[in-house]
């Protein structure tokens, strides 16, 4: 178990046990500096995504070609998990955020001075991998500025101020690619970009600020170097990875087969579609406050009880009959999916150390993207092939209705595995 922290705070951790508010959290600084510049950069990578694939669709007119955009933020998973696990053995964790900040302001700022589809197809793959170093580092860190009893609702705060930004980029892009002159000499969005880069030094300008991690070299000299493989050999990575696979396929089926199943079967309009997607914020949020709530628990078991809520709610969902039902579905998913990601977290920072911590991480966000991936496509795939389906007791099922249905029972099955299990 850990014992020390990179806190602020001037009380260590042992005389810091009961749990502080969410307010009193972000008053320490340490910890607010990487809530702050990740919220920025966050919005910044959210406005950039829209902007590539704008910028994909205007040089290709092609849906296709935007498609492979998405499909770029997915593949360099498998080239940044190992990635992340060499930055370990060379820099600290703050080295590491540091240099892919850097990094990653220069590839977003070169988007607007290349006019070759490849090139662009080059940058944002780079970007991605960039993303997928960055990220095992800046969850690792989160332990040495919170106490662990608070771990929960901070990994819950991070991750609400990556995801929550979504429809906020989404606007930010529609605000800044509306100006007059945004294609500065003429370069589709380049001013977008350019806004997108400054995030990206904005996170570097308050992670610099996180001295304290500069001192936590996470694989010291005499200490053997952890392979990116070795991760999945570790029990707690074998648990929680259920979990982490489940949200993503939880995501994956609802975005893919989401918008079918409101608008073609509960015959929602498009308005309605974006309400039922912004209640899965609302349901984050929820989410959080329920973190608040059970601070203090076992996170592994909490993590397999917001597997099993996962599954129960997307079944649910996928048998709703009004829209009603679809939007306290939605609000279900949202807090159930929140409460799960940030328990898995503070299992994987509270019982592993170093470089083992930051490695799983490497893993955990390296499951998410291929998962999500894989079950978008497989749920698309299988909302075409299939036909209605007469269910034994429920009736007829429209095709979205038994896909969905059908992951909802496979995620609610898989929270049995959610066990920590070690071997000889």
């Amino acid at each position: 178990m850990r014992t020390s922290h990179g806190c602020s705070s001037t009380a260590s951790p042992r005389e810091r046990r009961r749990p502080v508010s969410i307010g009193d959290l972000v008053r320490r600084r340490s910890f607010r500096d990487l809530l702050v510049g990740q919220g920025v950069s966050a919005l910044g990578d959210w406005m950039g995504t829209v902007a590539f694939m704008a910028l994909v669709l205007e040089l290709t007119d092609s849906p296709t070609a935007v498609g492979g955009i998405l499909t770029l933020r997915l593949l360099p998973a498998v080239v940044g998990g190992p990635l992340a696990a060499r930055a370990v053995r060379h820099w600290d964790r703050r080295t590491t955020m540091l240099a892919m900040d850097l990094l990653r302001a220069g590839l977003v700022a070169a988007v607007p001075l290349v006019r070759a589809l490849w090139w662009v197809y080059v940058l944002a793959f780079a970007l991605e991998v960039a993303s997928i170093v960055f990220l095992p580092a800046r969850d690792a860190s989160i332990p040495d500025l919170v106490d662990e009893v608070d771990l929960s609702v901070a990994n819950g705060l991070v991750l609400g101020s990556s995801y929550a930004t979504i429809p906020l980029g989404a606007a930010a892009f529609a605000v800044v690619a509306s100006i007059s002159g945004a294609s500065v000499f003429d370069r589709p969005f380049a001013l977008v970009f350019w806004i997108d880069a400054a995030t990206f030094l904005v996170s570097f300008g308050f992670i610099s600020r996180l001295t304290s991690l500069a001192r936590h070299r996470v694989d010291p000299l005499g200490e053997e170097p952890i392979q990116f493989r070795a991760a999945f050999r570790i029990p707690l990575v074998r648990a929680v990875l259920p979990a982490t696979a489940s949200v993503a396929l939880g995501l994956g089926a609802l975005f893919s087969l989401g918008i079918v199943f409101v608008r073609e079967v509960l015959g929602a309009s498009n308005t309605q579609f974006g309400v039922l997607i912004a209640l899965f914020g609302v349901g984050a949020a929820a989410g959080l406050g329920l973190l608040q709530l059970r601070r203090g628990r076992d996170p592994l078991v909490e993590t397999r009880r917001g597997v099993a809520v996962i599954g129960a709610v997307v079944a649910g969902f996928s048998l709703a009959g009004s829209l009603a039902l679809a939007f306290l579905g939605a609000v279900g998913f949202g807090a159930a999916a929140a409460f799960t990601l940030a328990s898995g977290m503070g299992a994987l920072q509270a019982r592993l150390e170093g470089a083992q911590r930051v490695v799983a991480f490497a893993v955990f966000h390296v499951v998410i993207r291929l998962a999500l991936g894989v079950a978008a496509i497989a749920a698309g795939v299988a909302g075409d092939l299939l036909g209605s389906v007469d269910w034994p007791l429920l009736g007829v099922l429209a095709p979205s209705r038994v896909v969905l249905l059908c992951s909802g029972i496979a995620i609610l099955a898989s929270s049995l595995l959610v066990r920590e299990h070690r071997f000889p």
